[in-house]
């Protein structure tokens, strides 16, 4: 079977990305910065790189018929300072650079790229938003404020693949629904510790969000189907607002009793300063380019993938779902 070179993949994205892969008969090499920290497994292996000293195993390059490429500091893992945003930048600036300057020694083999990028590049929904708007194409141009030109640097750096005549396959991710970590950790910590239920701001933002199934499977999707290139946008076909996705969260936690407290913008503001516009923006991003690409959504709806999760943290040790049912596009609910 092919081989399909993962950067990030150590990361929530790119660790249950991993499973799906090797479950379809994939092998699998991780670029890592420190191979020796991981334990090798079945089809999957760790090779080095080093973003920062411009370092890459070739071989990892040269024997990859497909590139997946999720690498970048994490957005939100930590306050925005002058120093973290330039970081942000360029931990996925320089590793697409990278990537691309080993690939130029290496082409043979190599037959597609696929790249992440995130719905950070629309900005706000605006005066736009109505009831007969379906939400942020891919044809829009990227917003000109901190994540817009971070998406716009991120994508034009992985843009020279196309030169070197390789399919490129762009996703700009929504907000990815795991249990495993991420932005439904963060809700679950007040309802775990004080069945309290947060929602910011007003609430009434809207949330453009993608179970995590849904985005790996998508990933595979645009990895196996040749006619799939360009942007496309990584999301579910019905956004939500955060308070209608907090509450969903909430009340699939089987009866258990909670309280609602809106988190007010200007404490927002303290705790995260500039990174606080994000958690108040309303961002309303339609998925109607890939559906017509012929993905299907196993998880279209917030209730579909809230009962799912669920599901699964109550089963013995969250075992991820069995690829039988994780491939079963003949029964998804694409409605």
């Amino acid at each position: 079977m092919a081989t399909v070179l993962i950067t990030g993949g150590t990361g929530l994205v790119g660790s249950r990305l991993t499973q799906m892969l090797v479950q379809k008969g994939y092998s699998v090499v991780i670029l890592t910065r420190n191979p020796a920290a991981h334990k090798a497994q079945p089809s999957v292996v760790y090779k080095h790189w080093d973003v920062e000293r411009g370092v890459i195993d070739g071989s990892a390059v040269a024997d990859a018929d497909y590139i997946i490429h999720l690498a970048g500091a994490g957005v939100a893992d930590k306050r925005w300072s002058k120093k973290r945003k330039q970081e942000i930048v360029d931990s996925r600036t320089q590793s697409s650079a990278l990537l691309v300057k080993s690939a130029e020694q290496y082409t043979i083999r190599l037959k597609a790229v696929i790249s992440a990028s995130g719905i950070g590049w629309y900005g706000p929904d605006g005066k736009q938003r109505s009831k007969n708007w379906a939400g942020f194409e891919e044809s829009a141009p990227a917003n000109n404020d901190y994540l817009g030109e971070t998406c716009r640097l991120w994508e034009e750096s992985i843009q020279p693949f196309k030169k070197l005549g390789k399919r490129l396959v762009i996703l700009r991710t929504g907000l990815a629904l795991t249990n495993k970590g991420g932005f439904l950790a963060e809700i679950k910590k007040p309802l775990q510790m004080a069945n309290i239920a947060t929602i910011m701001g007003g609430g009434d933002q809207v949330v453009s969000w993608i179970h995590m199934d849904d985005l790996c499977r998508m990933y595979l999707y645009a990895l196996e189907n040749e006619l799939l290139e360009g942007v496309y946008n990584a999301v579910a076909p019905a956004p939500v607002s955060n308070k209608a996705i907090t509450l969903s969260l909430a009340g699939h936690r089987r009866h258990k009793p909670f309280m609602a407290i809106h988190v007010p913008a200007f404490v927002l503001k303290l705790a995260l300063g500039e990174m606080s516009v994000e958690v108040l923006k309303s961002t309303t991003v339609s998925a109607e380019h890939i559906r017509k690409a012929g993905f299907r959504f196993l998880y279209p709806s917030v209730e579909a993938a809230m009962e799912q999760l669920a599901a699964a943290a109550e089963a013995p040790e969250d075992p991820a779902p069995a690829a039988a049912d994780v491939f079963k596009e003949d029964e998804a609910d694409d409605n």
